[in-house]
């Protein structure tokens, strides 16, 4: 499958590890990740070394292409918040939504009280508990 991986550039990076093994597992399993470059250190200077609309117009056109969309949200940003929402609002696709159970506080009702039928809110304490939804979610 086509993932679009979300996770915060210019918010809090603190889940920058199990981010990347996030994207590390789904490529294990087979799928491509269209924003693979998000879980790398240098994400916020590749940003923006290209306008503000390229950024827009490329994310826009990768959340179209997507086949699922998901993203750790633990350091929550409106980036993160507008991608979930627009796919959410305007197409059929499944939204998967990881967040760390100690950030929950911090991070907007809108996610975590999400009720859309087609997004699936993920708290975890520990790595293991990721990895096994992701199998499950992902069919492996």
């Amino acid at each position: 499958m086509k993932v679009y991986f979300g996770f915060t550039v210019a918010g809090d990076r603190s889940s920058l590890g199990i981010a990347r093994r996030l994207v590390e597992l789904l490529e294990s399993m087979g799928h491509e990740v269209l924003t693979r470059h998000l879980v790398s250190d240098d994400a916020a200077r590749m940003d923006r070394a290209i306008s503000p609309q390229a950024v827009f117009t490329r994310d826009m056109d990768w959340l179209r292409e997507c086949e699922i969309f998901i993203a750790e949200v633990s350091g929550s940003s409106f980036g993160l918040g507008y991608e979930a929402g627009y796919v959410l609002g305007s197409s059929d696709k499944k939204a998967v939504l990881f967040y760390r159970r100690e950030a929950e506080n911090r991070i907007s009702l809108l996610i975590t009280g999400n009720t859309h039928p087609n997004c699936q809110l993920v708290p975890y304490s520990e790595p293991s508990e990721i990895e096994a939804q992701l199998r499950s979610t992902m069919g492996a």
